[in-house]
């Protein structure tokens, strides 16, 4: 029996490039303190675009977004209350969005991507540092981007203040909140 690895390189063709997030191949999570341990969640419907430039990355730009009522934390009454008005309120903000504004090389593989990421209605500065995976072609022909990205916001900066006060003290919902996202994305 013969096993096959596949090989990615950090080496991007040269020139300015459009790549679409493949939703199949790529998720974007979080997690946030609830009482004693942390609750983790993703979103399932997603969607964006990375214009990217090895040569001169600050001629790159991200954009994307993420429907709000996809929100999931395998817990249907919990999801039901994220979608409520005391969170996300997917109804009235049916969308989180980040785009970016400069994007600041920091070594071959790392970038610095400051934008504006828009929650409830709410937009903020934040830098997301950013790790590149690689480039790879896929048994179809097409040339794949990875990345990958981790950050920490407090969601009280976005109007996501519902909480319960604990008999012990303290609150049932932390406010840092850990965002991870991995992306493959798929070269036009």
């Amino acid at each position: 029996m013969s096993t096959t690895t596949t090989t990615a390189t950090a080496t991007v063709p040269a020139g300015l490039r459009t790549y679409h997030i493949d939703k199949t191949h790529s998720e974007v999570t979080f997690r946030v303190r609830h009482l004693l341990t942390r609750v983790r969640g993703r979103f399932t419907d997603f969607d964006g675009a990375i214009t990217f430039n090895a040569d001169a990355p600050e001629q790159s730009s991200v954009r994307f977004t993420a429907k709000t009522a996809s929100i999931d934390t395998a817990e249907p009454n919990r999801d039901k209350h994220l979608r409520s008005a005391d969170f996300f309120d997917a109804d009235v903000h049916p969308d989180l969005s980040f785009v970016s504004r400069r994007i600041v090389k920091r070594s071959d593989d790392t970038f610095d991507v400051e934008g504006d990421l828009s929650i409830h209605g709410v937009s903020r500065p934040v830098v997301l540092p950013v790790t590149l995976l690689g480039t790879a072609k896929d048994p179809w022909g097409n040339e794949r981007l990875a990345l990958e990205a981790e950050t920490t916001i407090n969601r009280k900066d976005y109007g996501l203040n519902w909480n319960a006060a604990l008999e012990t003290g303290g609150f049932l919902v932390g406010d840092d909140v850990q965002i991870g996202v991995q992306v493959q994305a798929v070269g036009q």
